[in-house]
């Protein structure tokens, strides 16, 4: 019973993201830019001139190190434009973000709170890993960390998401 609230399946639609990458020497340097980058394209810094609206959560893909012990230095961080733009996204002013169109996902997801930065990632992946077990429906390398609320607060939630295989 317990072991079977600690993760959940998801399936998200494909759709239309902006998105910005960043191989800063900490993780927390590359979310950090990237998400203050995809702030002011929100806001105003676009095609239409205006505020896109927040969506949540906001996504950071990540790659594990052929040793699985660190993670790659780039970390894409991505934000879901809402339903109004997904047919026709507003142009970015930033040439550093791209819109991209995202495939289906399949995902196993588990909630974790507070900051988070490499060693939080690489130790939820890691417990993650136990809860699963040995599998070979999710990918080993890619890893996406959501964050569903500002940076700033101290116990913010989060998911780590294991991608599952096609």
């Amino acid at each position: 019973q317990c072991e079977e609230a600690a993760y959940e399946e998801r399936q998200y639609p494909a759709g239309k993201w902006a998105c910005v990458t960043k191989g800063e020497p900490m993780y927390e340097q590359s979310i950090s830019m990237s998400f203050m980058k995809l702030m002011r394209y929100i806001c105003k810094e676009n095609s239409v001139g205006c505020y896109l609206g927040m969506t949540v959560p906001v996504l950071n893909e990540i790659h594990l190190t052929k040793e699985g012990t660190k993670l790659e230095r780039e970390v894409v961080t991505a934000y879901y434009l809402p339903a109004e733009f997904q047919q026709n996204p507003p142009v970015p002013t930033d040439p550093e973000i791209h819109i991209t169109e995202r495939a289906p996902l399949r995902v196993i997801t588990r909630v974790f709170y507070g900051m988070t930065t490499e060693e939080t990632i690489l130790r939820e992946i890691s417990v993650f890993w136990e809860l699963l077990g040995s599998t070979d429906t999710v990918l080993r390398e890619t890893y996406i960390v959501a964050a569903y609320e500002n940076p700033s607060i101290p116990q913010r939630r989060n998911e780590i998401w294991f991608i599952c295989r096609a």
